[in-house]
């Protein structure tokens, strides 16, 4: 991963509320552990017309939301099953954070684990984003904030670790494997003094 620090970018808008994994990367889709390529399945079941022809509605599938970076999206986005495949699906179709006022537990944790951030932010702040398809904002992950362009501010939580995580641009284990020498030396230190 890359380090993730800021990300300016216009919104994509889906309004609907529990919205669930097999709704982002249907089931069918999950017959692979490669990232690559499970954009073009993300809302599979949403983005077709019953002909199998793309829907010209569906906000994906727009021309003006070419190239948006931030979804916006209703309530307790993210329910249903663990699936890791849904935040890779999103992360292929140049997705790099998902803004709700709910996002599920383990949809979340396995978004942070992958590079894509869940922001959540409260019910009036996420419905007056809804209702501006397209508006600009900035994100900025060193302060926890997300910025409008009239200049509002809002805080977001993030815990510390998936923050580090998400500046330095690794996942856990990289996390882990970058402060090897630091384990190392703890461990040697620990080791004389056992022996002294």
């Amino acid at each position: 991963m890359e380090p993730f620090r800021h990300l300016q970018s216009r919104t994509l808008v889906l309004r609907e509320r529990n919205i669930d994994t097999d709704q982002i990367i249907p089931a069918r889709f999950l017959t692979t552990t490669q990232r690559e390529g499970l954009g073009a399945h993300a809302f599979h079941d949403w983005r077709q017309l019953p002909d199998g022809s793309p829907d010209p509605g569906f906000p994906f599938n727009r021309a003006e939301n070419v190239g948006a970076q931030i979804l916006v999206a209703g309530r307790n986005f993210g329910c249903g099953s663990s699936r890791e495949h849904a935040p890779w699906a999103l992360l292929d179709l140049g997705l790099r954070a998902v803004i709700s006022s709910q996002i599920a537990d383990i949809f979340r944790s396995n978004a942070l684990k992958n590079g894509l951030l869940p922001v959540v932010l409260d019910e009036a702040i996420v419905e007056e984003l809804l209702a501006q398809p397209g508006i600009e904002l900035a994100i900025d992950i060193a302060t926890r904030t997300l910025a409008l362009p009239d200049g509002r501010r809002f805080g977001f939580p993030l815990d510390a670790f998936a923050q580090a995580c998400l500046l330095e641009g690794v996942d856990q284990l990289g996390y882990l494997l970058t402060r090897h020498p630091a384990i190392q030396r703890f461990e040697a230190a620990r080791d004389a003094a056992g022996a002294a």
